[in-house]
Order: structure tokens, then C-alpha cells, then sequence
């Protein structure tokens, strides 16, 4: 059963909804799958904002709609959950589609549409994790629709990352002494791991340091379920969306090197950094940025995040969307 949620609309201080604003929910077919889209923004006129969610099938939307809304101002901000994720996770749809070039596909006819709908050239791409290299790819092959670039959370090298993180935790559980977490680790040994080995992992990483840091699983899980977008009836699909979809994407995931295969991009890039990420190590985000050819690349730190500085440092790091971000969007071509 769809779940398809509500969201207010956008309205003036005489409580009549804004004229030019949109806040609207509905599931487009992408791909040849129906696929949940929330589009927000306070004025059509602003630049295209699509933010690509981490996993893959991990959904993001309820984290960025309660710390990030304020872009919404400034953006015609797009909530996209990509195909086999919580409200985009359809149990017919056969797993052979779970490939990187299908969501590459999706993503291209999302863009497509969304450039005919509201007459822009260009998109703003916001990457985080898994979805980081779905942007980066994106922006590597279609340049011309893309007007700039945001990565956190940044994939280079995924084996590179694997075994950063697995170093660290392993490190992480002697310091503590904890021997469960030594008995574990230990014995999946170190990257490449199987499915199941990297769940272990990332099991430690998460009681250690959590998915969001400082944030209770019980505030998260709040957080994720909460909102009229949202349903405890989602449940059950994000559960399996988080199982399913990365465990059939997975050998493809841990072959993923974009300093090879997009050491080029011909975008303003910009890369946000949690200084205490321990999933995706920071000084392998470095290692790609550093190698990486742009028109223009920025690197900020966020010092008092880990794995998602929207959540974690969400006034700096809306600030830098609308202040770094926004003018170069703003001077982007729009379609005749």
C-alpha cells in the first residue's frame, strides 16, 4: 500500500496560499517504476534543488525537512526517494534493476522534467553518501544540466572508505574494551567485506558514535517517522529497503572509484565535510577532492559533525547553501 503523505502549503501573513510557491507530493513513473517526489519552495523562481539520499534505500527526507527546511526559501527544494526506498520500495519490482545506470536513468528523467515543468536550464545536486556518487556520476556525464555540485558524506574511493572505517572502529572497540565488539569485528577481519560483514561493521560504528551524532536512536526514529509526509505505515518498507536494496547493489557499491571514473567535472563543486565522519572517513573525501578537476571547488569542514552536517550543523550548513551555493545557481541559463 502507498503511502503518500501530505505537506502544507506555502502561505502569506493573510493565510492565502503564496503566489508562485509549490508544495506538492505525488509518484512519478521513472524508470518505468512509480517513484514518491516531493517538490517545495516558497517561489518557482528559485533555483532546482534535488537532493539524492544516502544508502542505497536509505531515506533522508524527514531529516532534512526538520533541519533544513529553511532552504525551501531560497530553493524549489526536490525530495526524490529513489527506487527501492521506503516509499518508493515496491516488492514486485525485480531486483535486477537495482543497478547504478538505472538510477542514473531515473535521476536523468527526474531532471528532465523538472527542467521542462519550471523552465530552467539546470539543477542543483545534493549528494550525501551513497547518493554522493549517483551526483557526482550525474554531474560527470550531463554537465550542461547540472549547475553546480554538493557532496557530503563524500565517496571517492568506496573501498578506500570501507577500510578507513573499519580501521577506526576496530581501533574504537580496543581503546573501550569492549570485547563483543573485538570478538565481532575481528572476526569478519578486515575489507573486502560480504554483505553481512559491513552490516556488522556499521552496527559498531552506529552504538558507538550513532547515525547522527548526538542524536538518540529514539529521537531519530521519531524524526524519521514523524511529519505529515511521513506514516508509521512506512515502516516495513524502510526496513526492507535498507536490507534489500544495498545488499543486491553491494558488489557493484565496493567497485566504485570516482577519482577514475570522474577525475573531471566540468561543475562548480563543493564538498561539506563532517570532521568526525566515521562512515565515509574524511581524508578519503579529501583524497578525491584533491584529484578532482573543476571549474571551481570549495572544501568546508564542519567541526562538530560526523556523517550528516545538514542534521548535525543545519544553520551552517543552510547558510552555506544559500550564501556559497545559491549565487552560482542564480546565474545558471534558463530555458527560452
Amino acid at each position: 500500500m502507498k503511502h503518500l503523505g501530505k505537506t502544507a502549503p506555502f502561505r502569506g501573513p493573510d493565510g492565502e496560499i503564496l503566489p508562485g510557491s509549490i508544495a506538492e507530493i505525488a509518484y512519478l513513473r521513472l524508470g518505468g517504476v512509480d517513484q514518491w517526489v516531493m517538490t517545495r519552495g516558497e517561489s518557482v523562481a528559485n533555483p532546482l534543488l534535488i537532493l539524492l539520499h544516502g544508502g542505497p534505500g536509505f531515506p533522508e527526507m524527514r531529516l532534512f525537512r526538520t533541519f533544513n527546511a529553511a532552504l525551501e526559501q531560497h530553493y524549489t527544494v526536490v525530495y526524490w526517494m529513489q527506487r527501492g526506498t521506503s516509499k518508493s520500495f515496491d516488492r514486485r519490482m525485480p531486483v535486477t534493476c537495482l543497478t547504478i545506470e538505472q538510477f542514473m536513468a531515473d535521476l536523468d528523467e527526474l531532471v528532465e522534467l523538472l527542467r521542462a515543468r519550471f523552465g530552467k536550464e539546470q539543477v542543483v545536486l545534493y549528494g550525501h553518501s551513497w547518493g554522493s556518487v549517483l551526483g557526482v556520476l550525474y554531474a560527470s556525464r550531463f554537465p550542461e544540466k547540472v549547475a553546480a555540485y554538493v557532496g557530503t558524506g563524500q565517496i571517492g574511493e568506496w573501498a578506500a572508505f570501507e577500510t578507513a572505517s573499519y580501521t577506526f572502529v576496530l581501533a574504537e572497540a580496543e581503546r573501550r574494551g569492549h570485547r563483543k565488539a573485538i570478538r565481532e569485528l575481528r572476526a569478519i577481519g578486515p575489507p573486502p567485506h560480504v554483505f553481512w560483514d559491513m552490516v556488522v561493521e556499521r552496527k559498531w560504528i552506529t552504538r558507538f558514535f550513532g547515525i547522527v551524532r548526538g542524536m538518540s536512536m529514539w529521537r531519530f526514529a521519531r524524526i524519521t517517522l514523524g511529519g505529515p509526509e511521513a506514516s508509521v505505515f512506512d515502516l516495513p518498507n524502510i526496513l526492507l529497503s535498507q536490507l534489500v536494496t544495498p545488499k543486491v547493489m553491494w558488489q557493484e557499491l565496493i567497485g566504485v572509484n570516482l577519482i577514475k571514473a570522474a577525475p573531471v567535472l566540468r561543475v562548480p563543486v563543493f564538498f561539506f565535510l563532517g570532521r568526525h565522519d566515521r562512515v565515509v572517513t574524511p581524508e578519503t573525501s579529501v583524497a578525491y577532492f584533491d584529484a578532482l578537476q573543476a571549474p571551481s571547488k570549495t572544501l568546508m569542514w564542519f567541526e562538530e559533525s560526523g556523517h550528516e552536517p545538514p542534521a548535525e550543523e543545519p544553520e551552517k550548513f543552510n547558510n552555506l547553501m544559500v550564501e556559497m551555493v545559491r549565487p552560482v545557481a542564480v546565474i545558471s541559463p534558463v530555458r527560452s
